[in-house]
């Protein structure tokens, strides 16, 4: 699954690139990606409207569109366009006629960027402009959906507050990395940026929460709003500095213990069973 800092990427690409354009055309004949909607069922929703924001939730991310004249209308606007990257997706939008400049966000370990095959391009959205934004997904993992459903995400990682943080992640009995990775609990932590945090914050994956004070959960959210803030600036969260050591030969590189492997949360994780306590 991509983390929160890889949809974020892919978010403020179409945020700078793709925002106020009018879609001429839409390429919906993917059914797999584009499930439960039939071809040309989101081609008929979106024709004729404008792109006005880009918004996330953890790892969910959505597009709101114009009224079918091209304005903001609260009586009249259109449905929200829900794209999930999966595991190997990435956003390209293309400027004005000819292709022009290209921006692209949502590359999950930020490797391939040169292998684009045209079979890889699952669903494309095409302005009047003759600019586009298409989801490039090798392993057919994405999802594209007309008003998607964020009932059951909860709030999301980078943002949530203080005493929020306390009640979601502080209760119950649940190993501390299965509840970050819970994302009915808080959106957007997945396996690398549980481990990365888990690690900079000096707390065992297997922690139990209820054994968390105010003080330490305090300290974990913190650390990890950093680890979110640094993964999107770094280009990833494979780029957290204990990433690279989460191997059968991986040290510690703080304090150069082995790194220890197991299961938690039904996740391989890897920890300084030193360091994190």
């Amino acid at each position: 699954m991509p983390e929160l800092p890889e949809v974020e990427s892919a978010r403020a690409v179409i945020e700078r690139a793709a925002l106020g354009r009018t879609i001429a055309d839409v390429d919906d004949t993917d059914t797999w990606e584009c499930r439960p909607h039939a071809p040309g069922e989101i081609r008929d929703a979106l024709l004729g409207r404008t792109l006005l924001a880009a918004h996330r939730r953890g790892k969910s991310m959505w597009l709101t569109t114009s009224g079918r004249d091209g304005e903001r209308d609260e009586h009249e606007e259109g449905p929200h366009l829900g794209l999930h990257l999966g595991m190997s997706g990435r956003i390209l939008v293309t400027a004005a006629a000819d292709g022009g400049d290209e921006s692209v966000g949502g590359d999950y370990a930020g490797r391939h960027a040169d292998r684009r095959k045209e079979e890889w391009f699952r669903f494309t959205l095409r302005f009047e402009d003759g600019g586009s934004l298409r989801l490039l997904d090798p392993r057919r993992l994405g999802r594209v959906r007309l008003d998607p459903d964020l009932s059951g995400v909860g709030p999301d990682a980078g943002e949530i507050g203080r005493e929020e943080f306390r009640t979601r992640i502080g209760r119950g009995t649940a190993p501390l990395k299965a509840r970050l990775l819970d994302q009915s609990a808080i959106a957007g932590v997945g396996n690398l940026l549980a481990d990365e945090t888990l690690w900079q914050a000096g707390l065992s994956p297997q922690h139990r929460v209820d054994d968390l004070d105010e003080e330490q959960l305090d300290e974990l959210r913190r650390v990890l709003r950093r680890c979110i803030r640094a993964a999107i600036r770094q280009g990833g969260v494979h780029t957290g500095e204990v990433i690279p050591h989460r191997r059968a030969d991986g040290h510690c590189p703080r304090c150069g213990a082995a790194m220890v492997r197991g299961e938690v949360g039904g996740r391989t994780t890897w920890w300084c069973p030193v360091d994190q306590t």
